[in-house]
């Protein structure tokens, strides 16, 4: 199976402490690249988001954003934490006692501690596990889309491979009939010029000529690193920069065919294989 590198799957759970909802989305990235945003009561969930993140996806820019809404009947900012309230005048006297000249804690100072108005009326563990599991949920939605969209790109990438595998069997039996006639016009020349052309001459010339305009080993190569592509798309699994190295290795080739070419038609050929090349690259950069 191929998997996009693009992605996107939101979902939303509802405790009974308020809703969660949780939205993924990926663009390209040559690595790993995973952005959370959570809210504060969940920042000590962020290790366990990377973890499960980065077990299923291997590339990408990942932007994993977690919102809470709790119920209006949890959340009342008029009633204090009790516990924690005495916890923290228990500390204060603790530290004056040590410290006399140290600063008493303020009212500001209560009402801003982490927990201390409406959050202790939601169980932090319940809440995490009701998380986790949506979390689990999201990421199985979100590789799907990623296979949908990377089975789309491994027909478009089989279709234009098999084009440029037609084209090569197109060009490889111009390069006899190109020799062949070189030879004709070689000899007419050499006739016209000379009573009696020298055979050894224009083998001379054709061996020449022969060994500027053969592109048997780059079409041989070309062919070769098609071969893996279609071998590599029919594999699966984390391919994109092994499928991207194979898009250099046929560019170059492309390259050397369209430089040895003193045909207008496998010019044409070295043309069309480079723009077949570039769209697939195009293609092969959306692919983990």
């Amino acid at each position: 199976m191929i998997n996009s590198m693009t992605g996107y799957a939101a979902q939303t759970q509802t405790t009974p402490y308020g809703t969660l909802s949780l939205e993924l989305r990926a663009v390209n990235n040559r690595y790993l690249d995973i952005q959370l945003r959570l809210p504060d009561d969940f920042r000590a969930m962020e290790p366990v988001f990377r973890e499960q993140i980065a077990q299923k996806l291997n590339r990408g820019k990942i932007e994993c954003r977690l919102n809470f809404t709790p119920l209006a009947s949890t959340e009342n900012p008029q009633q204090l934490n009790e516990a924690l309230l005495q916890k923290l005048l228990e500390l204060d006297r603790t530290v004056k006692s040590v410290l006399p000249e140290a600063q008493s804690l303020t009212v500001a100072n209560i009402l801003n501690w982490p927990g201390m108005l409406g959050g202790n009326t939601q169980p932090a563990d319940e809440l995490h596990n009701s998380t986790l599991a949506l979390l689990q949920a999201t990421l199985q939605d979100f590789q799907a889309a990623r296979a949908r969209e990377g089975g789309k790109l491994k027909s478009i990438l089989l279709e234009r491979t098999a084009h440029m595998q037609q084209q090569l069997t197109a060009a490889s039996p111009r390069i006899p009939a190109l020799i062949a006639a070189f030879e004709e016009k070689l000899k007419t020349r050499l006739q016209e010029a000379l009573d009696n052309p020298d055979d050894d001459r224009i083998r001379q010339e054709i061996t020449i000529f022969a060994a500027k305009i053969d592109i048997d080993e780059e079409l041989t190569r070309l062919q070769t690193h098609l071969n893996e592509v279609e071998r590599i798309l029919n594999k699966g699994g984390p391919v994109g920069k092994r499928l991207d190295f194979l898009m250099q290795e046929l560019n170059r080739e492309a390259n050397t065919v369209g430089s040895k070419s003193t045909d207008i038609e496998i010019s044409k050929t070295a043309m069309t294989l480079k723009v077949l090349i570039e769209q697939m690259r195009e293609q092969v950069q959306n692919i983990e």
